[in-house]
């Protein structure tokens, strides 16, 4: 299988980072390998996870050597377990070497952030909450590392400044208030098609919020449990009006259901995406 959706300029960010090892040549498999030695390698599991990163691992066998052939057992989404094979390749092995640290190292990073968005999706399962990441990821790799929250099951937030608007502390300073705030964005968002999102951190700004016509979200940062559920009964009132909610801050695995539990709508987790451990994977080359 190679289904994954094809994102702008990953074939370019692929020629990069396979270029940033090899250099100026492989000398270790130049002077090892038998001259046009050809053969057949398996990428497979050492631990439990959820796959992301195919696309990114076929542009880099591209770059090393398009003859190389590749047979996927699984696409982004598929959970696998130690000893499951996730591609076969087969053709020359100098170009599968010289490619094997590269593929690994995105597949592994990828796969670890669908992994860790995994544990926090199944933590929610039956809420009705929504987990969504953040634009905590790595520089240049975001659109890659957002596929892999999805391929993980949890919804994209916003990909970049361009394409949502979010009102946030200090954007909150700088206009002078929070009404003030959303008074300034209204009409360009609405020109533009943009969804309105501010952030609040108390009771008192919520209501501020709510008592204006509301954006479409708000953002209820570092909260306790008993003042989201308020804040949840307070957007209740407002019937066909009502905000979604989005709840961040702090929230991790031990905690997240009892956020999801509270009603909130929306659960962002930056940590899927900054500090997800890799998914234990390697190559082996098969006599």
């Amino acid at each position: 299988m190679n289904g994954s959706r094809r994102l702008e300029g990953l074939e370019g960010l692929a020629a990069r980072a396979l270029a940033e090892d090899v250099g100026d040549g492989d000398r270790t498999t130049a002077w090892t390998l038998p001259a046009g030695a050809e053969g057949r390698a398996v990428i497979v599991a050492k631990s439990d996870g959820v796959v992301a990163g195919v696309a990114f691992a076929e542009a880099v066998f591209d770059a090393a050597d398009p003859s190389l052939a590749r047979e996927w057992s699984v696409d982004d989404g598929a959970r696998v377990g130690p000893g499951d094979v996730l591609v076969r390749v087969s053709g020359p092995l100098a170009s599968v070497l010289v490619a094997e640290r590269t593929v690994l190292n995105g597949l592994a990073r990828l796969s670890g952030i669908a992994s860790a968005t995994a544990a926090y999706v199944d933590a929610v399962r039956g809420t009705g909450a929504t987990v969504i990441d953040t634009r905590k990821t790595t520089p240049g790799w975001r659109s890659l590392e957002k596929a892999a929250t999805r391929a993980g099951g949890a919804g994209n937030h916003r990909m970049g400044l361009y394409d949502m608007v979010l009102i946030k502390e200090n954007h909150i300073r700088c206009a002078g208030g929070v009404l003030e705030a959303l008074e300034a964005v209204r009409e360009p968002a609405q020109r533009e098609g943009l969804q309105v999102e501010i952030e609040v951190d108390t009771l008192a700004d919520l209501d501020l919020v709510l008592s204006t016509r509301p954006p479409d979200r708000v953002l209820l940062d570092n909260m306790s449990i008993d003042q989201l559920r308020e804040a949840v009964g307070k957007a209740a009132s407002l019937g066909d009006r009502r905000p979604l909610l989005e709840a961040s801050g702090g929230i991790d695995l031990e905690t997240v259901r009892g956020v999801a539990g509270t009603g909130v709508d929306l659960i962002s987790v930056g940590a899927i995406t900054h500090s997800a451990p890799a998914l234990d994977l390697s190559l082996l080359v098969q006599q």
